[in-house]
């Protein structure tokens, strides 16, 4: 099983990045995915997940308008569309997959991948 995050870099406040997580080794169509991420010195928190049929999200309010999930199931790929990025976005964000619908607690998430590095800064 493999699940690849990028697309992680720096931009500026008010900038835009698009994550993607690339996937292998699992039956995608079957899971939801979920995006989560992490700063230094703070707990992991969830950010966004996409049933697996992709018509249905959810994302934490701090990022609703800004961030959008979505995925293809025909490319085993899930990105997250990341706009007027700020300075608290900055974090490692991972990707995961996960049997439940819609889940927001990482421990119900059965596979991860590693993170990229999204750093916010002027």
């Amino acid at each position: 099983v493999q699940l690849q995050a990028s697309g992680g870099g720096l931009v500026h406040p008010g900038g835009s990045l698009r994550l993607s997580c690339e996937t292998s080794g699992f039956t995608f169509d079957d899971y939801d995915i979920g995006w989560f991420r992490q700063a230094p010195g703070k707990e992991r928190e969830g950010v966004s997940c996409i049933s697996s049929s992709g018509k249905s999200t959810y994302s934490k309010d701090s990022v609703k308008g800004r961030f959008t999930i979505s995925r293809d199931n025909a490319k085993n790929s899930v990105y997250l569309q990341m706009n007027n990025l700020k300075p608290e976005d900055a974090a490692v964000y991972s990707c995961a997959a996960t049997r439940l619908h819609l889940a927001t607690q990482a421990q119900t998430y059965s596979f991860w991948g590693q993170g990229t590095q999204v750093t916010v800064s002027s």
